[in-house]
């Protein structure tokens, strides 16, 4: 992977909407991309692959590599060799915990509170807690003012965009005080929106926490040997201000060309991305399923692009999650192979468990518990077909599930987002539900 002397924070969405290339010079995990791939030639070849013809992301082995997918997962409550959900579950399950492969949870961490404040209509709590590897996990928990009894909860799962240092901050709103670049990020991405905030005024406690990488969880320099990708201080000594959006760019533009070394690291340890990603969020719902002023049986999750992902493996794999909303990222295994994973992050694989599941079958394994997905029609980083055919899998999993109004999916015109229409939606199957 090359690098860039002069590194740019480049966002998926504002790489995408300027050069739209998928012929890659140096391919940066976050969708960072060089290319010189003209919009027009660009939707020939996605078109191309989508067709199954001879042309995908890798070559003439595009179609060989689709075809090592099993036409129906055995593991796919689809199959006609299940006919009992609960067997179904217990067997897919269990494969599936076996390839995510996550760290054993920890016993519960203690909660520090660290300041306590009414802003927006809401009671605000900034807390963090300890886990055994890492530095601490700062989060924020949002709820209306002067609510005394326990409510229904949401864990707010933030996203990616390659900006790995902030991670909870991208959406919620504590002061009037914003960085730049995250009310930038909520213009783009949330039609201006702190999302978390707007859902506690409906009469929700909203938590959300950095994950892995992100935020407080992020990779520090200082931290960091072998490794010189220039700009960037690597001493820990540097007397810069590390909110100056110049120095933000360059720690997200390292931090993403860092995102495959971390990978093959985890891979190296046994583990992988989502499994470290599931037990983060499992802890983050352990506490909040913890407290007082929530009502243990009913709690949803939800969110965008990254925090779509995570919502798949978190509502697909812990039952507490009794609403799920998954926002910007839904497709097939075979839409990545063929056509997408350049635009997508190493926090999205687990290895081996496409021999089991096509992917929406992970968010599947929930059924039958309430889950809507919200696709854009224009989104960037998969394409419209399979993106319908992840909506056909899903449905026919709740169908015969005996179900089929639990599950729904919406698609939206406009390119990858949460906007303020798609925002009402997913209130509203929260409200229905929880």
């Amino acid at each position: 992977m090359k690098t860039n002397p002069n590194p740019q924070e480049i966002t998926r969405r504002s790489f995408l909407r300027t050069t739209a290339g998928s012929a890659a010079i140096s391919l940066v995990p976050g969708a960072q991309v060089l290319s010189m791939t003209s919009p027009n030639s660009l939707q020939k070849q996605t078109n191309a692959a989508s067709m199954e013809s001879e042309k995908s992301l890798i070559g003439e082995y595009g179609p060989w590599a689709a075809s090592l997918l099993p036409s129906m997962p055995p593991l796919s409550f689809r199959n006609n060799k299940w006919t009992n959900l609960a067997a179904w579950k217990k067997e897919a399950m269990e494969k599936t915990k076996e390839m995510v492969s996550a760290p054993e949870k920890p016993r519960l961490p203690q909660v520090t509170v660290h300041k306590k404040y009414t802003y927006d209509g809401l009671d605000i709590e900034e807390l963090s807690w300890q886990l055994p590897y890492g530095r601490p996990t700062h989060a924020v928990l949002l709820k209306p003012a002067g609510n005394a009894k326990p409510l229904p909860a949401i864990l707010g799962l933030h996203d990616h965009a390659g900006m790995k240092y902030f991670g909870y901050r991208k959406i919620v709103k504590t002061s009037d005080d914003v960085h730049p670049m995250l009310k930038e990020h909520q213009v783009t991405d949330y039609g201006g929106k702190a999302w978390a905030n707007e859902i506690a005024k409906q009469g929700y406690v909203v938590l959300v926490h950095d994950t892995y990488a992100f935020g407080s969880r992020r990779v520090y320099f200082e931290d960091v040997k072998g490794l010189n990708w220039g700009g960037v201080d690597t001493t820990g000594k540097s007397d810069l201000d590390p909110e100056k959006s110049e120095n933000i760019k360059t720690y997200n533009t390292w931090s993403s060309e860092h995102e495959h070394v971390m990978s093959k690291s985890l891979f190296s340890a046994g583990t992988t991305w989502p499994g470290v990603f599931l037990t983060e969020d499992q802890i983050a719902l352990d506490i909040l399923s913890n407290r007082k002023d929530v009502d243990s049986n009913r709690i949803g999750c939800g969110g965008l692009s990254g925090g779509g992902l995570r919502t798949v493996y978190l509502a697909g794999m812990d039952p507490r999650i009794k609403c799920a909303v998954c926002v910007g990222f839904m497709t097939t295994w075979k839409d990545l192979i063929l056509n997408k994973s350049v635009n997508h992050t190493w926090m999205t694989y687990t290895p081996l468990l496409p021999k089991y599941l096509d992917f929406p079958e992970i968010l599947g394994l929930r059924v039958p518990l309430p889950t809507l997905v919200l696709n854009n029609n224009q989104d960037e980083l998969y394409t419209l077909g399979e993106m319908k055919n992840a909506d056909v899998i899903l449905g026919n999993v709740y169908k015969k599930a005996g179900a089929p109004e639990k599950y729904k999916a919406r698609f939206y015109d406009g390119p990858h987002k949460f906007d303020a229409e798609m925002q009402k939606d997913a209130f509203e199957w929260f409200n229905k539900w929880l």
